[in-house]
């Protein structure tokens, strides 16, 4: 089975178990489900399929949110690296993983810079000053996810 198949079994069975939770039904959504999945995801420590699920939107995006979803894209990619280094600290190449994680933390804040303070419910400010809040603990210690807890993310709020 290829990685789209395999992805949209996950995004079925997921956006199934969203809608069997939710105390609303039925239930409309105002964002695409491989959206509302990458916080899901991310805000669950799943840094690697928050990526992966929203790369699954960005490929298909042609509008201007494109940009902003490969912003959240390299924010997850960072996290990737730093939960990649805090587990394998000795490894000769998982235990570098700070520097490219903070460079990606670097670029995603500087993609969303183009967008309103608020874009596709989420408060972009917010976003931002968690890039660089975490490109600074990157830089201060060793490996940023073994001293401070995971960040979530605030799930996207409205109408897009």
């Amino acid at each position: 089975m290829k990685k789209n198949d395999l992805l949209e079994a996950w995004l079925d069975s997921w956006d199934a178990m969203e809608s069997a939770n939710s105390s609303d039904a039925p239930l409309a959504h105002p964002f695409p489900r491989e959206y509302r999945a990458f916080f899901h995801c991310f805000n669950t420590s799943r840094f690697y399929e928050a990526h992966d699920v929203l790369e699954h939107l960005w490929l298909q995006c042609r509008d201007t949110n494109r940009s902003f979803y490969q912003a959240l894209i390299q924010l997850a990619g960072a996290f990737v690296h730093f939960q990649k280094q805090a587990q394998f600290p000795l490894h000769p190449t998982h235990s570098r993983r700070a520097a490219p994680g903070s460079r990606l933390l670097g670029m995603a804040a500087a993609r969303m810079a183009a967008f309103p303070a608020w874009h596709l419910g989420v408060d972009v400010a917010a976003l931002r000053g968690l890039c660089a809040l975490w490109k600074e603990r990157a830089s201060q210690t060793p490996c940023p996810l073994q001293t401070y807890a995971p960040p979530t993310l605030q799930i996207p709020e409205g109408t897009p």
